[in-house]
């Protein structure tokens, strides 16, 4: 990161729900995803997410996408929602060619600074699917803990991907926020 500049971090609004839907799926799926390490091509097939389903996320109140532009460019993604004491945090995104350099560190810190400054969070949580050990340990390293809890994947419900194996689940992950700032 320190030879580029920093993200400009915005939240998305209806106006960039194609530009979204473009950077989630050439994260996530294809050919573009298998060129970086967050991709579950391996896992799944078909979309990852839609036009449809962004502007929703956009729209649902208590609810935000959060953009990572540097020099007018879509670089990363987030959606986090306020539920309850928790934020919620998914479809996270990052341009491949622009992975490991630091970016998706920024982009998570803002995401649980807002859950925690402007919703009042104490924590975040997140599903992130089991097989996904590096991932995992990536979020581990960031302070979030494996909590035990199990989700089912919606098997059949091509919206979120075509499995390509039978045993996939979504491992809930927790952040709780430290009460004392530092």
């Amino acid at each position: 990161m320190s030879t580029q500049t920093l993200p400009v971090f915005r939240a998305a609004t209806t106006a960039d729900v194609d530009a979204i839907v473009v950077l989630v799926e050439s994260a996530y799926r294809g050919e573009s995803g298998r060129r970086g390490w967050t991709t579950e091509s391996h896992l799944l097939d078909g979309q990852r997410t839609d036009a449809a389903d962004v502007r929703g996320l956009i729209e649902r109140p208590g609810s935000r996408i959060v953009l990572a532009e540097r020099d007018g460019r879509l670089m990363a993604s987030c959606h986090i929602e306020h539920q309850g004491e928790a934020g919620y945090f998914g479809m996270f995104a990052v341009d491949p060619a622009g992975q490991g350099g630091g970016l998706g560190k920024l982009v998570l810190a803002e995401a649980e600074r807002v859950a925690r400054e402007e919703w009042h969070c104490r924590g975040m949580r997140m599903t992130v699917i089991v097989q996904r050990e590096e991932l995992i340990a990536w979020y581990g390293r960031r302070g979030y803990r494996r909590t035990g809890d199990y989700q089912p994947f919606p098997y059949g419900d091509e919206r979120f991907g075509i499995p390509r194996r039978d045993d996939l689940r979504f491992e809930v992950l927790r952040k709780d926020f430290d009460e004392v700032a530092a």
